[in-house]
């Protein structure tokens, strides 16, 4: 799948599109979800042109991988998620449930969580 750049996601990165913003610096985006399934829910984003979690991880560079993953410990413990636990999602393709083809984690917590998978 090729990178489509007028995904919510680039068009939020343009800045077409507002968003709640917790966390941004040269590389990475982290934003309130507009529709949280937590009490705090927070979509983390690299600026790069990235489609999912496998995209990312062959195509960007291991520097940029790991400073993403490491910021994204860093939000998580600004947002005061550590202590009790949270989650970390990244849905990848049509069978992971991945809605916007623009790579992103979802950090949720801030209450017990169910289930990660429920059956069909």
């Amino acid at each position: 799948m090729s990178y489509d750049d007028n995904n919510i996601f680039a068009r939020i990165l343009r800045g077409e599109i507002p968003n709640d913003t917790v966390y941004e610096d040269d590389a990475v985006l982290a934003f309130r979800d507009i529709s949280p399934q937590a009490p705090v829910h927070v979509l983390v984003i690299p600026k790069g042109a990235y489609v999912s979690l496998d995209d990312f991880t062959q195509m960007a560079s291991a520097e940029e991988v790991g400073r993403f993953f490491k910021t994204v410990g860093e939000i998580a413990r600004s947002l005061g998620l550590v202590g009790d636990g949270f989650r970390t999602i990244a849905n990848t393709g049509v069978n992971g449930g991945q809605e916007v083809p623009h790579f992103h984690v979802h950090l949720c917590g801030g209450r017990r969580l169910g289930r990660m998978i429920a059956k069909d």
